[in-house]
């Protein structure tokens, strides 16, 4: 994190995560003035506005590496290159519903079908 003049702070150090939607998630290690523990009020304070997961959450990352659900968008088994659905769009004039049910191998067969049998 750096300040109004662009430095970096020496007392905390600062981890950003950037989320799917855009949103930045930061928060900072430092310790208590007295060198005690963190009561419950500010645990729950960075769990919940700083990391934005669970405490069970949390744990479960820590402990085994599972990553918190925050809605992160599946990720497909298989895309289609840009420029083949640009060609199905726009050559071949198939609709983008159409085109995203397509596998790669199916997507191919009608663009050459297009090619052959179309034009």
């Amino acid at each position: 994190m750096r300040d109004a003049r662009g430095r970096t702070g020496t007392h905390h150090v600062t981890y950003e995560l950037t989320l799917h939607d855009g949103r930045v998630l930061r928060t900072r290690i430092s310790h208590p003035v007295d060198r005690t523990v963190y009561g419950a009020a500010i645990w729950a304070h960075i769990l919940r506005d700083q990391l934005d997961v669970t405490e069970d959450g949390f744990w479960t990352c820590v402990l085994d590496g599972t990553l918190p659900d925050r809605g992160a968008p599946e990720t497909p088994k298989e895309t289609l290159p840009a420029d083949l659905v640009f060609l199905l769009i726009h050559r071949a004039g198939l609709a983008e519903e159409e085109v995203a049910a397509l596998t790669k191998e199916e997507a191919m067969a009608r663009l050459q079908r297009y090619w052959t049998e179309e034009t």
